[in-house]
């Protein structure tokens, strides 16, 4: 019968080291985990910050094991629950989840094993944690069998000027107030320094110790194209470089989330929609089929993803501008959790610019919503339109220096080229003001090559003195003038002219010629693509070689088999890392697959037999 966490050491009380070796599988802390561990252990409170995939949950599952009493997890995330009790299961821990999804018998189970004593974790909502029938409850625990820790997970919800602000979260101070010498530890991935404060103060956690971690994702290679016809370029970006991989598409609507989904899934994608117009039993099976299946594509609104664990996700696109650098920051850590290397790929363009803005300006929100909606849309503006590397400029954003050049991001891959633009703006600012500030780039990049469209001369725009001025640019690159002097706020979308483009305040000492401009030179597509070629060559892929090795492959359908056997995702069972260093390692007994890393004790008890089989098997057929 397989180990539980309590079988690991009976006689002792286990050390932190030995949690994480024996039951998680694991040979050493990062970054910070262990000091987190050991001051929530011995009763502290803590707000950590860590990037997705740095390892937040063992911060405090690894205390709920080691302290007296049950561990209540406090998660808005109420599809994945399921998952991650599935998880610590196999890994021989006593968990289980309330929330809406289970039935009143079964909650009522899950309640009485809590009560006595039968629990290690709980997940909990925090709709049912705050219900005053449940917190009684919790006072019956804590007198009893005792309550080990509070985790608040997505602490970040507790803003509201955050993407995910959830209300109910204001009101998790109740666990100070009625249990005061409970520990606390509030964990997110994104929180900029106003939203740290905000959750020290909603939470009440201003004696909390903090853990900050680099917020870096340096296996994440950022980058960002100039879009012109964006499923076509996504669908090279994947043939280039996903083919048979899970990944993300994100799109600012729903109405495209379905279309691009449909679209791919006619290209031979296996392609799913997922947007909040969904009913809940469609995003419930295609959110299931993401999680436990191989290679799906999940086309999606950001309704969906917060908190995703799947491991081996390979690569986060977006189709349209998101609203923050928050925002993009989270979407895209959901790429590469297994610390192994991912895509995050972003198509830009002037419309997104424009349509952003307006989403904005044209809202209900009270200005100074607004005001502050602008300033996070700018800083992502100012990520999209940036020269130099990619990571510097994410950790910049999120007060983090970075020590130099990342090498893994389109800007330091293939350096841009800036020029001096100033009597270029100079141009199209005159443009714009001469045409009235009505009209968007593309009319206006017209009237600058001097194309005698009917649009212009509908308007009299060739009798103008900037009609043909602009001849030695061609249209696209005064669309990328236009982009970027949009992004750089010098011009500004009208709401009333249907998008049309006005002058900024900021445009005036541009004029004057009192500002030079400098702009990015977009890149000429074909040295794009050849530069790409030849960076391709030298693969990233993690399992370069490994989809055409049949060990490889035997060892994945044995995985999936021993998932579907149980319901559960296989990256359960073991992740894709784990799985990539039994075939690099090739262990010949259950002493040696013990010290593969992710396998720990009650995983070796119960599927070590099974993998040694795989490993068997092929070692005899080379041996033919």
């Amino acid at each position: 019968m397989p180990a539980t966490a309590d079988d690991i050491h009976p006689t002792m009380t286990p050390t932190p080291q030995q949690i994480l070796r024996d039951v998680f599988g694991y040979d050493a802390f990062r970054g910070e985990q262990q000091a987190i561990v050991e001051h929530v252990t011995a009763g502290g409170d803590a707000l950590v910050l860590m990037p997705t995939g740095g390892g937040k949950s063992l911060c405090y599952q690894i205390p709920a094991l080691l302290r007296p009493g049950a561990g209540i997890v406090v998660s808005p995330l109420i599809a994945l629950m399921q998952d991650q009790v599935d998880a610590l299961i196999q890994l021989g821990v006593k968990a289980a989840f309330l929330n809406s999804s289970i039935s009143a018998d079964a909650a009522r189970e899950v309640q009485g094993r809590l009560l006595r004593g039968e629990l290690d974790l709980l997940y909990v909502a925090p709709e049912r944690l705050l219900m005053p029938g449940f917190l009684s409850l919790l006072e019956q625990v804590q007198e009893t069998s005792g309550l080990a820790l509070f985790a608040i997970d997505e602490a970040h919800c507790v803003s509201q000027w955050g993407h995910d602000f959830r209300p109910e979260y204001r009101a998790l101070t109740v666990l100070h107030e009625r249990f005061p010498a409970v520990p606390r530890i509030a964990l997110t991935a994104t929180a900029d320094t106003p939203t740290r404060g905000e959750i020290v103060e909603r939470l009440a956690l201003e004696q909390a110790r903090q853990f900050v971690s680099s917020f870096d994702r340096t296996n994440i290679r950022y980058r960002v194209t100039q879009k012109s016809n964006a499923r076509q370029q996504l669908q090279a970006f994947l043939e280039a470089e996903h083919a048979n991989d899970a990944g993300i598409v994100y799109c600012l609507s729903r109405k495209k989330v379905e279309e691009t989904a449909v679209w791919l899934k006619e290209r031979g994608w296996d392609a799913l929609p997922y947007h909040a117009g969904l009913d809940a039993a469609t995003r419930s099976k295609n959110q299931s089929r993401f999680l436990r299946e191989e290679g799906v594509v999940m086309v999606a609104t950001v309704a969906f993803g917060m908190g995703i664990d799947k491991p081996n996700v390979r690569f986060v696109a977006h189709l349209d501008l998101p609203k923050s650098m928050e925002g993009y920051y989270q979407e895209t850590g959901r790429a590469g959790r297994d610390g192994l290397p991912a895509n995050a790929w972003l198509a830009y363009g002037l419309g997104d610019v424009v349509s952003m803005r307006q989403m904005i300006d044209g809202g209900d929100a009270p200005e100074e919503r607004k005001r502050l909606e602008r300033q996070k849309l700018d800083a992502l503006l100012g990520y999209c339109e940036s020269t130099t590397c990619r990571h510097q400029t994410v950790l910049r954003y999120f007060g983090e220096e970075h020590p130099g050049n990342c090498n893994e991001c389109d800007n330091c891959l293939e350096p841009v080229d800036t020029w001096d633009a100033t009597q270029a703006a100079q141009m199209a600012l005159s443009c714009a003001y001469r045409t009235g500030q009505r009209f968007g780039a593309g009319h206006l990049g017209d009237v600058l090559t001097g194309k005698l469209t009917e649009r212009v001369e509908k308007f009299n725009h060739h009798t103008l003195s900037t009609f043909g001025i602009g001849k030695e640019l061609s249209p696209a690159q005064w669309s990328g003038v236009y982009r970027q002097l949009v992004a750089g706020g010098l011009l500004e979308a009208d709401i009333e002219a249907y998008g049309g483009l006005k002058l900024a305040a900021a445009a005036r000492p541009v004029l004057r010629g009192e500002q030079e401009v400098w702009l990015r030179r977009d890149a000429d597509p074909a040295k794009r693509k050849a530069q790409r070629a030849e960076r391709n060559a030298k693969s990233r892929e993690p399992f370069a070689g490994a989809n055409e090795d049949r060990l490889w492959l035997a060892l994945k359908a044995k995985r999936t088999e021993l998932a579907r056997e149980q319901g559960v995702p296989p990256y359960v069972i073991f992740h894709d890392s784990t799985l990539l260093e039994i075939l690099n390692q090739r262990p010949a007994s259950l002493a040696e697959l013990g010290k593969i890393s992710g396998v720990g004790q009650n995983k070796l008890a119960r599927y070590g037999d099974e993998f040694l089989r795989v490993l068997e098997d092929e070692a005899n057929r080379q041996g033919q």
